[in-house]
């Protein structure tokens, strides 16, 4: 999501201080500007027109904050190229940038097992994903992601089996999402956990001005990150692109 900042002036540059000493500030960068110029230099050019569309979109949604960023839209459809992925599995679709960004990755016999909880936010986004041409590669399920990956674990047959899981959904239950995922992504695939730098909070005093939603989930951001620092099954790596996303590949 693009964050105007373009003018040099110094009232603006004093604004931009301003909103950045405020944590809760969608990008993590330095200034809004040095954001823009990644977008319109690197992303804009490039985005397809579906995911353009898409993005454009979900700008109008009331919870537009939710979706993922272009930038990072674009490090995933990348990133899954580049692994060769086939069958992944996406929680927490909102409109479905994230899940276009990725069917459009796979090859034509890829698939997409995607949970959410509210399907009338992806059906925003399902029109452009049908024109797109890749609606099949979808299974969409609404709901809570845990009792079906119980299931899929109970079942004995998904163990291993994912190239690739991107998990943007209730931080309050991402430990609980990686105990199971661990099980179901093969070995030598990745889990994305978005959000991992959660607006900078993780560096931010007790005290900082916070948003609600980000003070209320910052700890379970900081107990995943840990956790995942601490876990001998993964390698990891924590990049600053979005709200900050952690790449963990499975080794055993």
């Amino acid at each position: 999501m693009a964050i105007n900042g373009e003018t040099k002036t110094e009232s603006n540059n004093e604004q931009q201080v301003s909103r950045h000493q405020e944590v809760g500030h969608k990008s993590l960068l330095q200034s809004d500007a040095l954001y823009q110029y990644i977008l319109e230099t690197s992303v804009y050019p490039r985005e397809p027109e579906p995911m353009k569309e898409l993005r454009e979109v979900t700008a109008k949604h009331p919870w537009n904050l939710m979706t993922t960023s272009a930038d990072e839209g674009q490090f995933l459809n990348m990133l899954l190229k580049l692994v060769n992925a086939k069958n992944t599995m996406e929680i927490g679709v909102f409109t479905g940038y994230s899940l276009l960004a990725t069917a459009l990755a796979l090859p034509d016999d890829g698939k997409i097992l995607a949970m959410d909880i509210n399907r009338d936010n992806y059906e925003v986004g399902l029109p452009i994903i049908e024109k797109a041409g890749v609606a099949h590669k979808i299974d969409f399920r609404e709901g809570p992601a845990l009792p079906l990956l119980d299931e899929m674990i109970a079942d004995g047959k998904y163990h291993g089996t994912f190239d690739f899981i991107f998990v943007d959904a209730d931080k309050d239950n991402y430990i609980n999402y990686h105990t199971r995922l661990i099980d179901l992504v093969k070995v030598g695939g990745l889990i994305g956990y978005d959000n991992t730098l959660w607006n900078g909070s993780v560096v931010a005093p007790p005290d900082a001005p916070m948003r609600k939603y980000v003070r209320y989930y910052r700890d379970f951001v900081l107990e995943l990150n840990k956790a995942l620092a601490a876990d001998p099954r993964i390698e990891i790596c924590m990049l600053p692109v979005g709200d900050g996303i952690t790449l963990c590949r499975r080794i055993n």
